[in-house]
């Protein structure tokens, strides 16, 4: 961003709010790309016109919106990345409206129909080789945390094979959330958590078939079935010596919301290698 020989003009109101707005719109845009540097606090200030501490608050606001990150006193840098502003957004809104884990994942299956929907309309040879190859790899997984990363392969692979950039963003957070949350009730040591993803072998096939053979209603179909059998595994999920009772409704969603506490933060969502057991 060059600073212009002419101020921009800031209108009565909260000129903090005013310089947000500004910004943002033109980190939105990508006037302002991921990874660049903002303007000094200095530049800012003689550009807009106004004084360093208002300079400041708004730099505060784009930090907690998640579109700028500032380290160690250097300039705020630009993360405009739409899978991090998806999962701030879902996941505030998930604990605010109070939406239970049933809900959260329930929608997972419907997106995750839809995408297999798609694929079975516009994949590609190639893709569905991929596809297929990801399906092999979780049941060829060994441990929790290569099981975990497989199966992430695999629907992460589904989703942007869909061909639609905004239903893979979708996948990709409530994907991670499913596994996330199975692997925190499985406990540090991973438990049974294998019980989820390995016995559900057939049922991923069935999805590569269906979509290889280009049938959309079959492919929705089958992904449907494998997320009920999947959520089901989820609440019974357990770490070595824990109780082997179902969770309860209430619990699974305390669960999730402390899932999403702890992974979910300023700056985005902790990546998978950070977060997998936690």
């Amino acid at each position: 961003m060059s600073v212009p020989q002419t101020p921009a003009k800031i209108y009565r109101g909260r000129v903090a709010d005013q310089i947000v707005e500004d910004l943002r719109g033109q980190i939105l845009s990508g006037s302002l790309p991921d990874g660049s540097r903002l303007p000094s606090e200095r530049e800012l200030a003689a550009y807009y016109d106004v004084s360093g501490p208002t300079v400041r608050e708004a730099v505060r606001v784009l930090t907690a919106m998640g579109l700028v990150n500032t380290r160690n006193g250097s300039r705020a840098t630009v993360t405009a990345q739409g899978d991090t502003l998806l999962a701030m957004s879902i996941a505030s809104v998930v604990q605010v409206e109070r939406v239970g884990a049933r809900e959260v994942l329930g929608l997972l299956g419907a997106l995750n129909a839809y995408a297999a929907e798609l694929a079975a309309e516009h994949a590609t040879e190639d893709e569905v080789g991929r596809l297929r190859t990801a399906a092999q790899n979780v049941s060829e997984a060994e441990g929790a945390e290569e099981c975990a990363a497989a199966l992430r392969d695999f629907f992460f692979t589904l989703s942007e094979i869909s061909g639609n950039p905004l239903l893979a963003a979708l996948c990709r957070f409530l994907t991670e959330t499913q596994i996330g949350l199975a692997l925190k009730l499985s406990g540090g040591d991973g438990g049974d958590f294998g019980r989820v993803a390995r016995p559900l072998h057939a049922q991923r096939m069935r999805i590569v078939a269906a979509v290889a053979a280009k049938d959309p209603r079959q492919a929705a179909a089958v992904v449907q079935e494998y997320h009920r059998e999947a959520l089901t595994r989820i609440a019974e999920v357990r770490g070595t010596g824990q109780e082997t009772a179902p969770l309860s409704e209430t619990g699974l969603t305390e669960a999730l919301t402390g899932w999403l506490r702890a992974n979910v933060v300023l700056g985005g969502q902790v990546s998978p290698s950070r977060n997998s057991l936690s």
